[in-house]
């Protein structure tokens, strides 16, 4: 009896194990693309900001690039730089 239970007790655990393993791995996939998320939008920024305000920005929609004012650009690589810093703050919780 004892046997019996210590063995469902171990097989019990050792799913649990499993599942938090894989658990893991995910979170970790997860916080390695936001990382590269976070550090092409910080480039792109980078590179605008060496930019006149009166250069031609493109901005890529599928295979199609469409014009767009400098500002728009660099406020939408703000807000995805912003938002990988969250979505990185609360993985790593």
């Amino acid at each position: 009896m004892a046997d019996e239970a210590n063995r469902s007790a171990f097989v019990e655990i050792q799913g649990r194990m499993i599942e938090t393993t894989a658990k893991l791995k995910q979170v970790q996939i997860q916080l390695r693309n936001k990382e590269g998320e976070k550090k092409r939008a910080y480039l792109t920024l980078e590179e605008l900001k060496q930019l006149s305000d009166d250069t031609n920005t493109y901005k890529s929609i599928g295979r199609t690039f469409i014009l767009e004012p400098k500002s728009a650009v660099m406020e939408e690589q703000e807000q995805k730089l912003k938002d990988s810093e969250g979505a990185i703050s609360s993985l790593q919780v």
